[in-house]
């Protein structure tokens, strides 16, 4: 039986690190995807936003706290922990960029992952100058795309649409292309701006349908290894 490759050991993660989540649709997927295998591998694992979440993603978490003290110190055993600052009925948020590079450099978490942008459910992001706001301890950043995005509109795949036709140089109505969002993603005024330059990058493409994504997958992954700039590409199948 063929051994089970988690979706670290896709990108690449080391023994210890700070990965930080941005771009558009799936991260929130990715982050309790990758705090279940982490915890399951006896890790101790933390997530968290530097953003906002919707509070009813985090009822399965078993372990919940509500300060950095707590996250430092909780038992986790039980899986991975979640540590948010507040929020109301509907949403969470978590620490600052700062607490959380403290907490990391304090060595009493394995992982700590983080939700770093928001891109109100859209499955490409054009960032504003204020985001993302990514730790400057991460060490590796991932930037999220739903292939979805191919064959809509701009301005219906994308999240800041005046910033994405900034980037890419063409209308809302355009359809978008695989190089059409390559180029919104990997703009040097985008998510790649707010990356530490220690920080590895990997691109994950989310919601791909085996078969029918193949050409725009191998397009994207050639034009992200011509960049110079990104460290790998993962896919993840659409559910």
């Amino acid at each position: 039986m063929a051994e089970h490759v988690t979706l670290a050991d896709r990108l690449g993660l080391e023994s210890r690190e700070l990965v930080s989540l941005v771009g558009g649709g799936g991260k929130s997927t990715l982050l309790f995807l990758l705090g279940r295998e982490l915890a399951a591998d006896g890790r101790r694992v933390v997530l968290t936003t530097t953003t906002k979440m919707g509070r009813r993603q985090i009822h399965d978490v078993p372990t919940i706290c509500e300060s950095v003290e707590c996250a430092a110190h909780a038992p986790g055993e039980a899986g991975p922990i979640m540590l948010v600052r507040g929020g109301d009925a509907h949403k969470v948020t978590g620490p600052s960029p700062e607490e959380l590079d403290s907490l990391f450099g304090g060595g009493s978490v394995d992982f700590l992952v983080v939700e770093a942008d928001g891109a109100h459910g859209r499955s490409l992001k054009a960032p504003a100058l204020h985001e993302p706001v990514i730790p400057s301890a991460s060490t590796t950043v991932v930037i999220a795309m739903g292939v979805d995005a191919i064959g809509l509109r701009l301005d219906e795949a994308t999240h800041r649409v005046e910033k994405a036709m900034e980037f890419s140089g063409v209308g809302e109505a355009h359809i978008l292309t695989p190089a059409d969002c390559v180029g919104i993603l990997a703009h040097p005024a985008g998510a790649l701006r707010a990356v530490p330059p220690e920080s590895r990058v990997v691109v994950a493409l989310t919601k791909v349908r085996r078969g029918a994504d193949d050409a725009a997958v191998d397009e994207i992954a050639h034009l992200l290894r011509d960049h110079g700039r990104f460290d790998g590409m993962v896919t993840i199948e659409a559910r």
